[in-house]
C-alpha cells in the first residue's frame, strides 16, 4: 500500500515453552534501542537452518551494526556467521548451500561479499564504484546479478570505463563548492534523497568457485530496472530465467514515472541487448517475477487499475520457455482472494502459491492451489512474512511478529498435517522475559453507516479495571494500511501504554485486511466515512467503564497526521493533538510531494481540473477553526521528508501560532518521513510523550 503508511511489525513466541521471567516491568524509551532487531530470513536449500540479519543499535553512539546469524531449523542454538561491526545484509544461500552471498560495507561501500559455510573469512566479489545491492544468483551457481545505482550516459560503455567516469563524476560533486542540482525531469528526489538523474541499473557478473568476472551492465539507458517506490517493490525485483540466459526484472514505468504506476516485467539478455516487455498489455502495475521449480511457469504479481497503488494485488501465473519467454496467456490465481498477496513463493512440485496477506489486521499464511485458484489458510497467528522455503518444500522459514514481541524467525515443517511453528532465532527472549508487555483485544465498533470496524485496545501494564484510565488514541497511516497484531520501533503501542496509558489502534475505512471495497472506502473521502468511523471508534472509548474520558489524548503520522489536522478543526473533544509528518494543505502538497500519482487517484485528477476535490477534505481550508476549538498540538516535521514535505507542517504551525493555539514544533533537519537516527528517535519519543503528559495525565485514578 501507500508509503505514506507506517507499518508496525511484532511477534509472539507460538510453540515455544515459557521463558522463566525475571520480575517484569513496564517497557522503556531506551528499551527500544536494546532489542534485536531480526529480518530477511533465508532457508538453506536442504532446510537445515536459516540464515538471517540481526541488527543492533548502539544509542551511545548514535549508530548501528548488523550481523548474519546462523540458526539450525532443528536442534541447536543460533550463531553469528560474520561479525565486522559494519552492515552485512541480504544473505543469499548459493544453489549448492555451501556458501551464502551477502552485501556489506566493511570495506567502505557496499559490495557484494562471499563466505563460505566450511569456514573462512568472506570474500569481496565487486569493487564497484557506485556500490552494489540486492543479489541474487543464477539457478546453476554460475552467474550473479545485482543492481547498482549508476549515471546512464555512461552505462552503455565497457564497464571500467563506465565505472571510472562515475566514480570521477561522484568525487568532483562532493568536491565542487557550488552544490546547485539541476533537474529535467521528475522523479528528482524520492523519499528523503535527491536522486538527481542516476538510474537502477542490473548487473551480471560470472562465478567461479569464488572467482568473480567482470560485471557487465545489462539495463543501459536512461531507465530503472528496479522499482523506485517501495509500494512497487516485493523485495526480490528480478530473477534469471531457468536456462540462465536472460534477466525478468521490474521495470519502472518508461515515462511519466512520476505519475504512472505502469511498472512492467521486462526481459533482457545477460549479455545485453533490447529488452522485451512482457506485460505491456496491462496499463497498471506488474512485478516481483518467481520461475516456477521446474521452468516452466511465471509467477508474479499485478494490479488492474492504472493510477491506484492501493488497487489489490493478484497472483498470474503463465507458461513459458526456458528463457522466460511467454508461451501461453497470464491467468490470476488469485482472483476470488479479497486481499492483497504480500510475500508469495512456488511450493516445491510447483502446483501452489504459498503466500501471506492480512486478514482481519492479523497476517496468516496461505496456500494458493495454481489449478483452481482456491486459497486456503496453512498457519495462523499474529503477522507473519518474509517466506522462504526449502528445496524439497517441507520446511518453511518466515518473520512472525506481534504487538507484544518483535521480529523472530520461526520455521514451519508443511509436510505435518497441522504444522506446528518454532522460533528459532530467539533473539530478544531473555530481554522480553524482564518486561511486562500485555497482548492487545481486538474489539468490534460499528462504523459509519453501521459498518464494523475493528480496533485494537491496549490496556497499560499493572492495569486496574476498578481504576479510571486516560487513552492514547493512535491513528495509522496510509490511509491503505492497518494497525496489526505487530510491532514498529517509530510508533510502538506498547511505549505508550507503558507510559500509563489505555492504547486504542483503530482500524477505519481504508485500512487493508478486510476487503478491497473497505480498502478504496477512503480514496476521495479523506475526512468523511474514515473520520465518522475513527469519531465512533471515540465514543466506544469513552463507554469503557475503566476509561476517563476527560483525559483522552490522540496522535498520528502521515495520513494519520493527516488526521489529527483534520480534527484540530472539526472537533474539541480531545485535550491534546500530536501530528508527525502530516498532510495539511492539499493544494500545496500536489506540486511538492514526490510521488503524483497518490494525490492524482485519491483526488480524481490534476488540481486545475478538480480544484473542488483538493480543497474538499483539506484541513487548511478550515483553519479558523484551530482557534474555535483550541485543541493543544505538537507539529513534528522533518526537512527530508519528500512525500509530505517539510512546508505542511510549517503552513501548519503558521497558522497554529497566527491563532495562539497552544502548539510546539519539532523539526528534525536530517530526518525524512520517519526518525531513523537513534538519538533523534529517542529525542522524538521524550517530545513526544512530555506534550502528552502535560495535557493527558497518565496512570489510573
Amino acid at each position: 500500500m501507500h508509503t505514506l503508511a507506517l507499518a508496525c511489525l511484532g511477534l509472539m513466541f507460538a510453540g515455544e515453552p515459557p521463558v522463566a521471567k525475571e520480575k517484569s516491568r513496564p517497557l522503556k524509551i531506551e528499551d527500544l534501542y536494546t532489542f534485536a532487531r531480526v529480518s530477511d530470513p533465508r532457508i538453506s536449500p536442504d532446510g537445515k537452518h536459516v540464515a538471517y540479519v540481526v541488527t543492533s543499535v548502539d544509542l551511545a553512539a548514535n549508530k548501528s551494526s548488523a550481523a548474519i546469524w546462523l540458526a539450525p531449523t532443528a536442534e541447536g542454538s543460533p550463531k553469528a556467521l560474520t561479525t565486522s561491526g559494519k552492515r552485512d545484509t541480504q544473505p543469499r544461500w548459493s544453489p549448492d548451500g555451501k556458501s551464502i552471498l551477502f552485501v556489506s560495507n566493511r570495506g567502505g561501500s557496499s559490495q557484494l561479499w562471499l563466505i563460505s559455510l566450511d569456514g573462512g573469512e568472506a570474500k569481496q566479489l565487486t569493487t564497484i564504484s557506485t556500490g552494489a545491492g540486492d543479489p541474487v544468483w543464477s539457478r546453476d551457481g554460475k552467474q550473479i546479478a545485482f543492481s547498482s545505482a549508476v549515471y546512464p550516459e555512461y552505462s552503455a560503455k565497457p564497464y571500467k570505463e563506465a565505472d571510472a567516469l562515475n566514480k570521477k563524476r561522484t568525487e568532483e560533486i562532493e568536491k565542487e563548492p557550488v552544490k546547485a542540482r539541476v533537474f529535467s525531469r521528475l522523479f528528482y528526489r524520492h523519499w528523503d534523497s535527491y536522486v538527481e538523474d542516476k538510474r537502477q541499473h542490473l548487473f551480471v557478473l560470472s562465478l567461479d568457485g569464488d572467482k568473480a568476472g567482470t560485471p557487465k551492465n545489462v539495463t543501459p539507458g536512461d531507465r530503472d530496472a528496479a522499482p523506485t517506490s517501495s509500494t512497487f517493490a516485493t523485495g526480490d525485483d528480478f530473477t534469471f530465467s531457468p536456462d540462465g540466459k536472460y534477466l525478468v526484472y521490474t521495470a519502472t514505468p518508461d515515462r511519466d514515472e512520476a505519475w504512472s504506476t505502469n511498472f512492467d516485467l521486462l526481459r533482457v539478455s545477460v549479455e545485453g541487448g533490447k529488452p522485451e516487455n512482457l506485460t505491456k498489455d496491462n496499463l497498471a502495475a506488474d512485478g516481483g517475477p518467481r520461475f516456477s521449480p521446474d521452468g516452466k511457469k511465471l509467477l508474479y504479481r499485478a494490479q488492474t487499475k492504472p493510477g491506484s497503488e492501493a488497487d489489490r494485488w493478484q497472483l498470474y501465473v503463465v507458461d513459458c520457455d526456458a528463457g522466460g519467454a511467454f508461451t501461453g496467456k497470464p491467468r490470476s490465481i488469485t482472483k476470488d482472494f479479497d486481499t492483497s498477496p504480500e510475500s508469495f513463493i512456488w511450493s516445491a512440485d510447483g502446483k501452489s502459491v504459498i503466500l501471506t496477506g492480512d486478514e482481519k489486521a492479523r497476517t496468516p499464511v496461505w496456500k494458493g492451489d495454481v489449478a483452481s485458484g482456491e486459497v486456503t489458510k496453512i498457519l495462523e497467528g499474529n503477522t507473519n512474512g518474509s517466506l522462504s522455503l526449502s528445496k524439497d518444500g517441507k520446511r518453511l522459514a518466515f518473520t512472525r511478529v506481534a504487538m507484544h514481541h518483535p521480529h523472530e524467525v520461526f520455521v514451519a515443517n508443511l509436510d505435518e498435517l497441522s504444522p506446528k511453528t518454532r522460533n528459532v532465532s530467539k533473539a530478544n527472549a531473555k530481554f522480553l522475559a524482564t518486561l511486562d508487555m500485555p497482548e492487545p483485544e481486538s474489539v468490534t465498533v460499528k462504523g459509519a453507516g453501521g459498518t464494523p470496524m475493528q480496533m485494537w485496545i491496549l490496556k497499560p501494564p499493572g492495569f486496574d479495571p476498578k481504576k479510571k484510565w486516560p487513552v492514547a488514541y493512535l491513528v495509522h497511516g496510509g490511509p491503505q494500511g492497518a494497525w496489526e497484531d505487530s510491532w514498529s520501533f517509530r510508533w510502538c503501542p506498547q511505549a505508550w501504554a507503558a507510559r500509563g496509558y489505555v492504547v486504542a489502534l483503530p482500524n477505519p475505512r481504508g485500512s487493508t485486511g478486510f476487503g478491497q471495497k473497505y480498502v478504496d472506502e477512503i480514496s476521495g473521502d479523506w475526512g468523511g466515512k474514515c473520520y465518522q468511523d475513527l469519531m465512533k471508534g471515540v465514543d466506544y472509548v469513552e463507554s469503557l467503564p475503566y476509561v476517563d474520558k476527560e483525559r483522552i489524548g490522540t496522535a498520528g503520522a502521515s495520513f494519520g497526521g493527516y488526521m489529527m489536522n483534520w480534527f484540530a478543526v472539526n472537533t474539541g473533544r480531545f485535550k491534546c493533538l500530536i501530528t508527525h509528518c502530516s498532510v495539511w494543505n492539499f493544494e500545496s502538497m500536489w506540486g511538492t510531494t514526490d510521488e503524483l500519482w497518490f494525490d492524482e487517484h485519491e483526488h480524481g485528477g490534476l488540481p486545475w481540473d478538480v480544484p473542488g476535490k483538493y480543497a474538499e477534505f483539506s484541513p487548511h481550508k478550515k483553519a479558523k477553526n484551530l482557534a474555535k476549538f483550541r485543541t493543544p498540538m505538537l507539529v513534528i516535521h522533518n526537512d527530508l521528508d519528500f512525500r509530505c514535505p517539510i512546508g505542511q507542517g510549517h503552513e501548519l504551525f503558521t497558522a497554529l501560532q497566527r491563532l495562539r493555539v497552544p502548539s510546539r514544533m519539532v523539526n528534525f533537519p536530517d530526518e525524512g518521513h520517519w526518525v531513523a537516527k537513534p538519538k533523534n528517535g529517542a529525542f522524538w519519543h521524550k517530545e513526544v510523550f512530555a506534550w502528552l503528559e502535560k495535557y493527558v495525565e497518565p496512570g489510573g485514578k
